[in-house]
């Protein structure tokens, strides 16, 4: 008796220190996530009534069905593929961006100056690693006023460039002047010009082809030297006096001219602004 009361103590400590002191556990429970209601929440029930089931009640799970399309019409044309079709050309293109993006920028400042005259209308094509631009052909003749060297001190010597000074005009009333700088003579010579074409202004001018305030006689001719006969000449101006009075710098007197041109107005504009037909102007 006491030995098998003995057999089973030890049995049943032995059991105990090996599941006190085992790493491992003895069984694993599957790994639950419990959510608790919130206090507020209403429970939603669906009710057998609210619930549709009759288009239900005519099918078969088991059954396999098969999907009948309908009819195509007598008059039914399929889309091309967007493979297929034409290319669209550039202006069909364009339209269509302008469509959903409205219309694209002109080019055309606030001003009346075209900034980007030079960009459409040049052509490049490098050779040798540079890059030669055709001549514009857009009504405007070109005619240089000055080339001079300019140098700039630097910290490791002198860089030499040259500055042109160009005049450009259709010699319908319209001229603009304008400078650039480059290390090639050619190179300014264009940047001015694409400077001149965004400084085009209008002159005004009667019918005898000569300015309104103070005209020349018809034969009487352009009267005037350096840059100020450069400007009227392009600017189409055929009956002219001027004088140049005080520096000779071309850039200066040109600059000076289209100044002194802006200045001038029409005899409609004058009798407008005083309200008064243009008979009244002479009396």
């Amino acid at each position: 008796m006491a030995a098998s009361l003995t057999s089973s103590l030890s049995s049943t400590f032995s059991t105990l220190s090996l599941r006190r002191f085992s790493l491992l556990p003895t069984h694993q429970q599957p790994n639950s996530l419990s959510l608790a209601r919130p206090a507020n929440f209403p429970s939603i029930r669906a009710q057998s009534a609210d619930v549709d089931t009759t288009f239900f009640d005519n099918l078969d799970p088991d059954e396999n069905n098969t999907f009948d399309p309908p009819e195509k019409p007598e008059d039914y044309v399929p889309p091309t593929s967007f493979d297929e079709g034409p290319p669209e050309s550039e202006d069909e293109i364009a339209a269509a961006y302008e469509e959903l993006y409205g219309p694209a920028y002109s080019g055309v400042s606030v001003l009346g100056n075209d900034v980007y005259v030079m960009d459409s209308k040049v052509k490049k094509t490098s050779s040798f690693g540079k890059v030669k631009k055709d001549k514009i052909r857009d009504g405007f003749e070109e005619r240089v006023v000055q080339v001079r060297r300019v140098t700039k001190v630097v910290k490791g010597g002198k860089q030499l460039h040259f500055r042109a000074v160009v005049v450009v005009g259709d010699k319908k009333g319209q001229v603009g002047v304008g400078v650039g700088k480059a290390k090639e003579v050619v190179a300014a010579v264009q940047k001015s010009a694409t400077n001149a074409r965004r400084n085009i202004i209008t002159v005004p001018m009667t019918k005898y082809l000569t300015f309104p305030h103070r005209p020349a006689s018809p034969g009487t001719g352009v009267i005037a030297g350096g840059a100020v006969r450069i400007v009227l000449e392009m600017a189409g101006v055929e009956n002219a006096l001027g004088k140049q009075l005080g520096s000779n710098n071309a850039l200066n007197n040109a600059r000076a001219t289209v100044v002194a041109v802006q200045q001038m107005r029409q005899f409609s504009e004058v009798a407008r602004e005083r309200g008064i037909p243009m008979e009244e102007l002479w009396k």
